[in-house]
């Protein structure tokens, strides 16, 4: 299996973390020398290992961004449309 290189531009926030010391965090993160994407994911204390996560390019986040700007934290449900389908 190849090895997955990486490396962490920008360390974003941290959204959590557990009891065994993990956190779940943002980052901008660069897989195999490729263009930089947000990244979501729990990393072991000094990222040293990390679990499954999700990348998302610019636009993606920004169309979260931009969902969650309308939101209503008061609200009982999320004022989202119903996505198109594939």
């Amino acid at each position: 299996m190849a090895e997955i290189k990486y490396e962490i531009v920008q360390e974003i926030c941290v959204l959590s973390e557990s009891a065994r010391g993990w956190t779940k965090e943002l980052n901008l993160v660069s897989w195999n020398d490729r263009e930089p994407k947000f990244d979501i994911r729990e990393w072991a204390p000094e990222h040293s290992r990390m679990g499954k996560g999700v990348t998302l390019s610019k636009e993606e986040m920004q169309m979260i961004l931009d969902t969650m700007a309308n939101f209503d934290e008061n609200a009982d449900e999320m004022p989202i449309e119903p996505m198109d389908e594939f």
